[in-house]
């Protein structure tokens, strides 16, 4: 007899996962029914007391009416309790929440009832309340499909096989690795693993390991792990990059012929310095009438990129580009998105347009879509546009040109910007103000954060940190982008001053959730601010009062970030209920092909529509729109733990150093901190404050002092040291210091 089934048989041992495994033999075919003893040789019970323990067990969940007893000694299990299906949310603790469109709220599962479900994978559950609870809770019957199935992780070896040790927080169960599965992978190494099965009687799923990253620590595994762990590429297949290359790039006279010529416009590109795709480009002409036309020309990607080829399926599958703190991971091959479709200084380019006729007061007096070829005469950093912006403002400079001084120059030189450019910049600047006024009093939020940057060295080590706040050129191009989004969606969305049946692409934002600006007031209240919630528009009134005045002030950040997490979350779809946030009734995405796949369906339907093509099936779209809007959020995830990374990785350097930061977050087993300075935040464990024994007070957002009865509240200003910072995990803690 194996030592396994003498420890099995041993009087007293509590009989593990009993329900879940009861429910399983039942669910196997719900028309059948079986006896106990059934129920006992499925389940290897051979002993009196296992056997007293199932019997127990069986009267139980009769008893709670979770199963039915058909006949004498005979269960099958109870059709009448509510079976629903929907998805996984696990928390870092291991348990869960169902989510699912039957149920208004999510559903709680302990950790020992999951059945092997693992974040967001699509679950079966059954919901039953708890006894002598009021509120529902589930236990998962089936696994139905698996959100994923790599993981990325360190792999630990013993003997003859190993455990890979996920780095995703919510992946409770490490992975069983046999000899034969290592693939040439050694101890400590970071590595990619599929999830292959997971026996019924295991702990662990079995797994095999597909890639070796590198050595933890080391900053291109950590920068790969990131992508790997969001199921992000980051190269391409062979195969795509070949197709890229061999595309024709040569602009033909027939090519020209169909389209507008928009070659002798003044035409010029505003984009980030360090930018090398350039979407969109502005070209500016003074009418006689004294109106201004004024085009919005995007690179036009669908010239070059066609349905039905291995490179559009890329493009598609990725859905967008990911903007990683020391990389870009484009959504098209470099030849095409750094080259043939970026709107370069000096060269002719195809593109897609918006154009309007604009007089002095912002007013759209006339509208004009379609194809264009275009001719860049000058390339603008926003620090270059924003220096015109603030010292060209009189008539000595418009008639001369300007000098750009050297340090805000992106040819790190002085040269002159001519007279033309430099009108067009200050009208076009002042236009998009109006344009902006006029948002805001029709509702439109403005969430102008400050954005984390670094400094690199050469080996893309962080060397300092710096922040990047939105300015009048940064908005100039903000609003002629936002008004061609907003004009393109309502040419199609709308028939003879009606709603149109036409399927199209639309950028959605639904209004605030009530019971988050609720949450949102009570932590505001601390600070003396309000909102009003009484309507729509005094709500994003009081947001926009909310920001302004919190701008600048300590607690300016965290504020920020619980207003925006009151927000419903943008998404794409082919049935339009307007953006909220924006204050717009119809909202689509046509501006930035390069990196966003919806802008490329956008131009694709839109010449659909200019050819007098009927309206395509929704169905596919849909689908479309629903992928592309998890892989915006997937890849908004990466570039979130890209700075956490390189928060924690410049923080590596600077552990003797005391910090001012902020309280950002309370919860009962610590303080989350955000350093004023830089930005990073980490965490105080309550464990880690020794100057008493401190309580979390929820309804206070605080922990408060047993002895002292010392209040430590969320957006108290704190000195902070770091205490240990992990690049695996993402993660950084902190001492406090205390006054002595």
């Amino acid at each position: 007899m194996s030592k396994k089934k003498k420890i099995y048989k041993k009087k007293g041992r509590i009989l593990k996962d009993l329900t879940k495994n009861i429910f399983k033999i039942l669910n196997e075919d719900s028309k059948q029914s079986y006896n106990y003893k059934q129920i006992a040789a499925k389940l290897r019970i051979s002993d009196t007391d296992g056997k007293t323990q199932l019997l127990k067990k069986l009267a139980e969940l009769t008893a709670l009416k979770k199963i039915k007893e058909t006949d004498r000694g005979k269960y099958t299990i109870n059709q009448d309790r509510k079976y629903s299906v929907g998805t996984l949310d696990v928390t870092s603790n291991g348990n869960a929440y169902f989510i699912s469109d039957d149920f208004e709220e999510d559903i709680f599962i302990p950790s020992i009832n999951l059945n092997k479900g693992l974040h967001k994978d699509t679950v079966k559950v059954y919901t039953y309340q708890k006894r002598g609870g009021k509120k529902l809770e589930a236990d998962v019957v089936e696994v139905l499909e698996r959100a994923k199935t790599e993981f990325v992780g360190v792999l630990q070896m013993n003997k003859n096989f190993g455990f890979v040790i996920p780095d995703d927080q919510k992946m409770y169960a490490d992975l069983f690795i046999s000899q034969n599965k290592i693939n040439d992978a050694e101890d400590g190494d970071k590595v990619v693993v599929t999830l292959i099965d997971w026996p019924e009687r295991s702990k662990n799923p079995f797994g095999k390991i597909t890639k070796v990253l590198g050595k933890p620590g080391e900053h291109d595994t950590e920068i790969h792990s990131i992508l790997l762990e969001y199921g992000l590429p980051y190269d391409f297949p062979e195969e795509v990059e070949k197709e890229a290359e061999n595309l024709s790039i040569e602009i033909t006279q027939q090519e020209i012929a169909k389209r507008r010529d928009m070659r002798g416009d003044l035409t010029f590109t505003i984009d980030p310095k360090d930018a090398k795709d350039f979407d969109d480009a502005l070209s500016f002409t003074k009418l006689e009438n004294g109106n201004y036309e004024i085009g919005i020309h995007i690179a036009d990607v669908s010239h070059y990129l066609k349905p039905k080829t291995i490179l559009d399926d890329e493009a598609y599958d990725r859905a967008t580009s990911v903007y990683l703190v020391d990389r870009v991971i484009p959504m098209l091959p470099e030849m095409l998105s750094n080259g043939v479709c970026s709107l370069r200084p000096n060269e002719e380019k195809l593109t897609f347009s918006a154009v309007f006729e604009i007089n002095e007061k912002a007013q759209i007096i006339n509208q004009w879509f379609g194809r264009t070829v275009t001719y860049s005469d000058q390339r603008f950093a926003y620090e270059e546009a924003q220096e015109i912006i603030e010292n060209c403002s009189n008539t000595k400079h418009i008639q001369s040109g300007y000098s750009m001084p050297k340090e805000v120059s992106i040819t790190d030189k002085e040269y002159k910007v001519s007279p033309a450019i430099v009108e067009a910049t200050l009208k076009l600047d002042e236009l998009a103000k109006k344009l902006r006024k006029k948002r805001l009093q029709q509702g439109a939020i403005t969430f102008d954060r400050v954005e984390v940057k670094f400094n690199l060295d050469e080996k893309s080590n962080p060397i300092g940190v710096f922040f990047k706040e939105s300015k009048d050129a940064n908005k100039l191009i903000e609003e002629f982008m936002l008004l061609a989004n907003k004009k393109v969606a309502a040419y199609i969305g709308t028939e003879k001053g009606k709603a149109s049946k036409n399927t199209f692409i639309y950028r959605v934002h639904d209004e605030p959730n009530i019971d988050k600006l609720t949450s949102l007031q009570n932590i505001i209240n601390k600070f003396g601010y309000k909102i009003n919630t009484e309507t729509k528009q005094t709500i994003s009134q009081s947001l926009n009062k909310l920001l302004k005045d919190v701008h600048g002030k300590a607690e300016s950040n965290m504020v920020e970030t619980l207003a925006i997490r009151t927000m419903s979350k943008a998404e794409y779809t082919t049935q339009n209920i307007g953006h909220y946030g924006l204050a717009f009734d119809y909202y689509s995405h046509f501006t930035s092909p390069i990196r966003r796949y919806p802008d490329v369906m956008t131009h694709r339907l839109l010449q659909h529509y200019l050819d007098r093509g009927t309206s395509p099936k929704a169905d596919m779209y849909e689908e479309k729109c629903k992928h592309s809007s998890q892989m915006e959020e997937l890849a908004a995830k990466a570039e979130r733990s890209s700075i956490k990374y390189m928060q924690i990785k410049y923080m590596q350097d600077h552990q003797d150093k005391e910090f001012i930061g902020v309280i950002s977050g309370v919860t009962e087993w610590g303080i989350y901190v955000e350093i004023k300075e830089n930005k990073c935040e980490g965490m105080v464990r309550i464990r880690d404050i020794k100057s008493d024994y401190y309580i979390f007070d929820e309804a206070q957002y605080a922990i408060i002092g047993q002895s002292t009865k010392n209040v430590i509240q969320l957006g108290d200003e704190v000195v902070v040291k770091v205490k240990k910072t992990d690049l695996e995990r993402k993660h950084l803690d902190f001492y406090l210091i205390e006054d002595s």
